[in-house]
């Protein structure tokens, strides 16, 4: 059998997701056409993969037979099952359950890195269940398909208002129109960190002129290795100056601990219970640039926990100094 190119297999998906129907429950719907919206309603939410009859959402279709729940409502449900969450959130990295939720519940990939730490803040400080609410609540998703259309792929075309690199980005996630997600063949890897870092189609580094262009156009194949070596170098110089913010960060947060530890002996003095807290959350290594980022975030975050708590004790402090002192003047006057 013969080896397709990638241009090849980029046309062949381009024809098989052109010709998709798209799958809309009409009011009054014959129970023939709701068992067809809820089986596409798993194949797209679930990643075309295969749902056993016991898996499935016995009270959820019941709903949607009834007219008790739109489709969105049950596209939501089985998205926050522990169906969705074992298969797509809980094993797997957490930039590749961004991608997913964007493939599986918007029909298209990332639009560039601020989507996906936009998405990871949302899991860090709301949770699994409000992310997910957040791209089925999203004028994007109503406009696109409504209560009682089913999700379908849409990011293999172009779009008025979005970027040509979600095109090739979406031929990322989706090699074929029978791959499934639930496939272990990439470990459950993210595909476009590199793609959305860069900005680039594949994670490629653009040319900057048009003697670059011309460089690019006719160089041997061989010289694509020098090109890997570029994008390597910048993004050790990214590294580099992420572990230099951090370090920054760290000096700064050992700063602030130490200010509250000299506040806190009056604080409590100014109240009956002071308590503190500072959550980091753990990230899953997706590579080391990405966990820098990560990390950074993180510190971030505990920088300003800190310097609320730090307003919070000095006010304390101001009020136990003020007790303090009445006390005293009690005691020495007396």
């Amino acid at each position: 059998m013969p080896t397709l190119s990638d241009d090849e297999i980029r046309q062949s998906q381009y024809q098989a997701f052109s010709q998709t129907e798209i799958i809309e429950l009409w009011p009054g719907g014959s129970v023939d056409d709701i068992e067809i919206v809820i089986r596409a309603v798993y194949r797209q939410v679930l990643g075309n993969a295969y749902v056993m009859e016991s898996e499935r959402l016995i009270a959820p279709e019941s709903q949607l037979k009834q007219g008790i729940i739109s489709v969105r409502d049950f596209v939501r449900q089985v998205a926050k099952s522990d169906l969705y969450r074992s298969r797509f959130f809980d094993n797997v990295y957490r930039y590749r359950a961004i991608e997913l939720n964007f493939k599986h519940l918007l029909g298209r990939a990332p639009d560039d890195y601020s989507e996906m730490i936009y998405h990871s803040n949302i899991l860090d400080e709301q949770g699994f269940e409000s992310d997910i609410d957040s791209y089925l609540d999203s004028d994007e998703y109503f406009n696109s398909f409504g209560e009682n259309i089913v999700p379908y792929y849409r990011g293999y075309k172009t779009q008025t208002g979005k970027k040509i690199l979600e095109f090739t980005n979406m031929l990322q996630l989706v090699r074929s129109k029978s791959s499934s997600d639930k496939n272990l063949a990439s470990n459950n890897k993210p595909q476009l960190v590199r793609s959305l870092i860069t900005n680039t189609p594949y994670g490629k580094l653009k040319p900057t002129d048009v003697g670059a262009l011309l460089a690019e156009l006719f160089k041997p194949k061989s010289e694509s290795v020098a090109e890997v070596n570029t994008f390597v170098a910048s993004n050790k110089t990214a590294e580099q100056s992420l572990r230099q913010k951090i370090q920054e960060q760290e000096s700064q947060i050992t700063t602030l601990q130490q200010q509250l530890a000299e506040l806190r002996p009056f604080a409590t003095i100014g109240t009956t219970q002071f308590t503190s807290s500072s959550e980091l959350s753990t990230f899953q290594s997706v590579d080391e640039y990405s966990s820098l980022q990560q990390q950074a975030d993180a510190q971030a975050k505990q920088i300003t926990a800190l310097q609320e708590q730090i307003a919070d004790a000095r006010r304390l402090a101001a009020v136990g100094e003020a007790r303090l002192n009445k006390w005293r003047s009690r005691v020495f006057n007396g």
